[in-house]
């Protein structure tokens, strides 16, 4: 486990699924987790769990975010660990699609992803240090599936903002970096997919579904000490999902 005792770390989304497990995978690790979530119970529920804090918080709302950004600055003086994780995934055709449903994925995808990482780059400059993580997806750099243009497009989009901030903040001392998921098995994936789910482990080399954990470990290592060369690359945790070059050459 990588030792990351003593660091400030803020986790967006990270009430549920893949947040959640960043969240405690990182106070595995040593850190005090900021945690913000728009879901009340479950984000202080998992505060609890971990020893950490909840601060309630609509990514959507810039004011919101500079002002959770500052309480943690006030209270603990400094953020060395961001992971920006907020993120929805509901299916729109493109025929189907209202200017609303792009407005309102891109304003929690990619516009929550800016509005957070903005104030917080802004103290890991004033402190030379900072590690920042944003979750991205196979889907859009990579991958594409029917209903998913949208997602797809934001979270292509926070890779070519990695990219451009990785360079911004280098001299800083900051790395900016990404995760890309496949399928990881959470509630909002069972929901969305039932038994799909399931048969879609068949498509995983690995036979099975990632774990919320499995995105957290790779978190940890972006943020820890054995990363500090590493930035503006992002790394796919999918168990060879899209490596095969047709199903059925899955044993």
């Amino acid at each position: 486990m990588f030792d990351l005792t003593g660091k400030i770390a803020l986790v967006t989304g990270g009430a549920n699924g893949i947040g959640q497990g960043i969240v405690k995978t990182l106070a595995k690790a040593g850190a005090k987790v900021m945690i913000c979530d728009i879901d009340e119970k479950s984000g202080q529920e998992t505060a609890k769990e971990v020893g950490g804090e909840f601060h309630k918080l609509d990514v959507t709302d810039k004011n919101a975010a500079e002002q959770v950004v500052q309480d943690v600055l006030d209270k603990h003086e400094r953020i060395d660990i961001l992971a920006a994780n907020t993120g929805i995934y509901p299916e729109v055709m493109i025929e189907d699609m209202t200017e609303e449903d792009w407005d309102n994925i891109q304003n929690i995808n990619l516009k929550g992803m800016f509005f957070i990482a903005k104030p917080v780059l802004k103290a890991m400059k004033n402190q030379n240090y900072g590690r920042v993580i944003l979750t991205s997806s196979i889907t859009g750099d990579i991958t594409g599936y029917p209903g998913g243009s949208i997602y797809g497009a934001t979270k292509a989009g926070i890779l070519g903002f990695m990219r451009s901030a990785a360079v911004e903040y280098a001299k800083f001392g900051i790395t900016v970096n990404s995760v890309q998921p496949g399928m990881i098995a959470t509630e909002g994936l069972k929901k969305q997919l039932g038994i799909l789910s399931e048969k879609g482990a068949e498509a995983v080399p690995m036979k099975r579904l990632g774990e919320p954990e499995d995105i957290g470990a790779t978190v940890c290592f972006f943020a820890s000490e054995e990363a500090k060369y590493i930035t503006g690359q992002s790394l796919v945790i999918d168990g060879g999902q899209i490596i095969p070059e047709t199903p059925d050459v899955i044993l």
